[in-house]
């Protein structure tokens, strides 16, 4: 089979990004077209990788600002024509799903999420603090990209969702139906040890949507130990709300994290995620979490289980469940069986096997179609 793999961008690094590489392990040595690479912000070892940028890799300064590309990320991808190959896989968070194929290749979406500022372009503006002028001038535009993005998305033949919230906003969004396949976690970094600490912890970006600023609120408010691991821009204003309990870790190395997690007495999720990884490596590590009770904490977190849920993003819902927690009613060793379900293994077997059972059905469908065509 003749595959290629698809990536929205390359000039950061996230979720999006270990699944590409998980994928690049399952199918190594083929093509990864994406719109943008910056081989200076990327890890080096990208480089030994078959990477095929887009022409808007050329435009001024979009490696390290591309949202102002905004509007040329459709045009771009439209004009992509994979039709060379069997199958694509896209690993899409953007628009990245819109490329052109025929009929003799099958379309694979990994979706990580339907465009998020396209189809919920209202908590994208109050996340993000955008401005009256900026909203009004976005508005017209999101509904172009609506129409592309919905458009796009009937052309892909099989979705897969990272989660159950991903897979309702497929159908809600592209009425399209899929099947999950949760996100790859490296598990076999973190172990539950003995001598567990009394500090609650939160590795993250510090970024306003995050809500990193409920746990430190309500850290604050009931004195306890807090330690956040992470930078960001709302670094500033989380300190200046921060109590004497509250300890800002800065940017983790990855060689203290699974340390930094076993040792907590419960790791903290207090924002609106399509998946986390950190609250599986957590309970990995045995510790139980604390999460916000939606999006991908619906299917990692279990309540009396693997840990717990508050159900408002407030300070008073936060607050009303870390008083009355108690971390012994967890046991490690089910926490960690549990996070195993999420393992990079697991992710690779399900993936392989999926996306040979679609190859091995489209190839019949194809020979049907096609008399003569071989199968």
């Amino acid at each position: 089979m003749k595959l290629a793999l698809v990536h929205d961008w390359l000039n950061q690094i996230g979720g999006a990004e270990d699944v590409l590489a998980a994928l690049v392990d399952l199918y190594p040595n083929r093509p990864i077209y994406t719109s943008i690479y910056a081989p200076d912000i990327m890890p080096a070892f990208y480089q030994a990788w078959d990477i095929r940028p887009l022409w808007l890799d050329r435009l001024p300064g979009i490696h390290r600002h591309h949202q102002p590309y905004l509007p040329l990320y459709p045009l771009a991808w439209g004009g992509l024509d994979l039709s060379e190959f069997d199958a694509v896989v896209s690993n899409k968070s953007g628009f990245c799903h819109g490329f052109r194929y025929g009929a003799d290749t099958l379309h694979i979406c990994y979706c990580l999420a339907p465009t998020r500022y396209v189809w919920q372009l209202e908590s994208y503006i109050a996340r993000e603090g955008l401005g009256r002028p900026v909203e009004r001038a976005l508005r017209p535009l999101m509904a172009a990209l609506r129409r592309w993005d919905y458009a796009a998305a009937q052309r892909v033949h099989h979705f897969i969702a990272i989660s159950t919230e991903i897979q309702q906003r497929i159908k809600t969004y592209y009425n399209r139906e899929s099947v999950i396949i949760y996100p790859p976690v490296d598990t076999s970094r973190f172990q539950p040890v003995a001598d567990v600490g009394d500090y609650y912890l939160i590795v993250s970006r510090l970024i306003p949507y995050k809500r990193i600023d409920l746990a430190v609120q309500a850290a604050t408010r009931l004195g306890l130990p807090l330690k956040i691991g992470g930078k960001g821009r709302d670094l500033e204003r989380l300190k200046a709300m921060a109590g004497p309990t509250v300890e800002f870790l800065g940017y983790v190395p990855e060689d203290d994290l699974p340390g930094l997690m076993a040792g907590c007495k419960a790791f903290l999720f207090p924002g609106l995620e399509d998946f986390g990884i950190t609250p599986v490596q957590a309970q990995a590590a045995g510790r139980p979490v604390i999460a916000f009770g939606g999006g991908g904490a619906l299917d990692t977190v279990i309540p009396g289980k693997t840990g717990e849920h508050f159900h408002e993003l407030t300070v008073d819902s936060l607050s009303a469940v870390l008083a009355r927690f108690d971390a012994r009613a967890y046991d490690p060793a089910a926490l960690h069986a549990h996070a195993l379900k999420f393992d990079t293994q697991v992710f690779n077997r399900q993936m392989a096997e999926y996306v040979e059972t679609a190859w091995e059905g489209f190839r019949t469908a194809r020979a049907q179609r096609t008399p003569g065509k071989s199968v």
